[in-house]
């Protein structure tokens, strides 16, 4: 039996050999195929990361696939955005990424496409039925190898980036699948160019591939400390996420990079709306109506995100997670290679230190993301007692994803993540009092209302 657990909000995620096998793919692989030919749609392009399970993984979803009549394009072991990249370069109907991204050694998981959207939320349930009902098409596909996606891929990414002087970067790959790629491209571009952990290994042996996380960015932090590099690029284990040190060892938020970016874009592009997370900085929020632009507050998702940008026809977006979707001058998708790459052209126009690129902004205290336990089975009903609670009493409360508080000189954040058995909470005030006394006023709600 198929865990019905592992079918996320996002993707399909486990631990190998307990929730994902290699009968467990073909299922799951024969169901998308099931779901894509239901719609009239053909061609999947499909990839996978460095994971060890991965080849095997690989196989069997394509072998799922071709039972259902779908004409297969495997363009081998890619980063996640080169997998994007080939629905768009070989106009595919969808696409297929073995990966679990950010997650441990002992995971794997699968991201689905159609066009260049992600099938989430209810696509992904109807995934799951298919596979509970043994529901399938029964028809004969074809497979064809694609080995030349990587090269086209950064040839494009190279070709759509000019910088105005070469600039010194260390890049941190965490073993991922980022490393085979974006110090090429930077070095190709002009860079001097240091390399940390940039070969894939599945293992993932020197520190977990999550750049947004400060305790595993310990070395590149040190690294740049202990160099004259001007900037630290970290992207997580399947390259969709970025992770951004300063000249000074200190690391930008993903809001915060997504805020200089903005500032780059607005220059060119007075009045565009820009979406950011509901778990992003009021800093971000008003220094994008400050420089001419329409601040979108949305749901913290990339699938969210991403389809909201794609339907309301907008340039721009992020989160706070480092999933930053540009389609000024690219495509739309989140790819770390091509966003670190336009922030070191952002860089290059300017002899001005990272540290100081948001230096005239207010200073604000904030809080990491904070997890709050809680059960899949709760915590959706928790949150919306929390919230109903303070709506009764008068707050000012944005409903977009869970409940955001906006004080006069601050705000907090309680939401149910969509992927694990947590509440995410998240706090920002004008001063560190202010700060413990919103974060005090939230969870003992919390403590109360569960």
């Amino acid at each position: 039996m198929v865990n019905p657990q592992i079918f996320r909000a996002y993707d399909i995620r486990g631990v190998v050999d307990k929730d994902l096998n290699i009968d467990i793919l073909y299922q799951i692989g024969k169901a998308y195929g099931t779901f894509m030919r239901r719609q009239n749609l053909k061609t999947v392009s499909i990839g996978g990361d460095a994971r060890l399970s991965t080849p095997a993984f690989k196989k069997a979803f394509i072998k799922g696939m071709l039972e259902t009549g779908i004409k297969v394009i495997d363009i081998g072991i890619v980063a996640t955005p080169v997998l994007y990249f080939s629905i768009w370069k070989l106009k595919t109907d969808g696409g297929v990424m073995i990966t679990a991204s950010h997650n441990p050694a002992e995971y794997n998981g699968i991201k689905m496409n159609k066009g260049l959207q992600s099938v989430y939320g209810e696509q992904i349930q109807e995934i799951l039925k298919l596979i509970q009902n043994n529901d399938f098409e029964n028809c004969n596909g074809t497979l064809t190898q694609n080995n030349e996606m990587d090269e086209i891929y950064k040839d494009y990414i190279f070709e759509g980036i000019k910088l105005e002087r070469p600039v010194k970067v260390i890049v941190d790959g965490g073993n991922g699948m980022g490393g085979p790629y974006l110090p090429e491209v930077l070095r190709r571009l002009g860079c001097e160019v240091t390399e940390m952990y940039c070969e894939p290994d599945g293992t993932f042996p020197n520190h977990h591939p999550d750049p947004t996380v400060e305790k595993y960015m310990t070395k590149l932090i040190d690294a740049v400390k202990n160099s004259d590099a001007e900037v630290g690029l970290g992207m997580d284990g399947d390259a969709d996420r970025i992770g951004v040190i300063d000249e000074n060892g200190k690391m930008l938020f993903g809001d915060q990079i997504l805020n200089i970016i903005a500032r780059d874009f607005l220059k060119t592009h007075p009045g565009e709306k820009i979406i950011g997370d509901v778990k992003c900085s009021k800093n971000l929020f008003d220094d994008i109506k400050k420089h001419g632009g329409v601040p979108i507050m949305y749901k913290t998702g990339h699938a969210n995100i991403k389809s909201k940008m794609y339907r309301d026809g907008l340039l721009m977006s992020g989160e706070m997670s480092g999933h930053i979707f540009l389609k000024d001058r690219f495509l739309g998708f989140d790819d770390a290679v091509y966003v670190c790459a336009r922030f070191v052209e952002i860089m290059s126009k300017t002899n001005m230190p990272v540290s100081q690129f948001l230096a005239d902004q207010p200073k604000m205290y904030n809080t990491p993301e904070i997890h709050y336990k809680n059960t899949d089975e709760e915590k959706f009903n928790l949150v919306a007692k929390v919230r109903d609670s303070f709506i009764a009493e008068g707050y000012d409360v944005n409903e977009i994803d869970g409940m955001r508080i906006t004080f006069k000189d601050g705000w907090g954040l309680c939401r149910a993540s969509n992927t694990t058995p947590v509440l995410v909470l998240r706090y920002e005030a004008e001063t560190e009092e202010r700060l413990h006394e919103i974060q005090k006023l939230i969870e003992d709600r919390i403590e109360k209302l569960k």
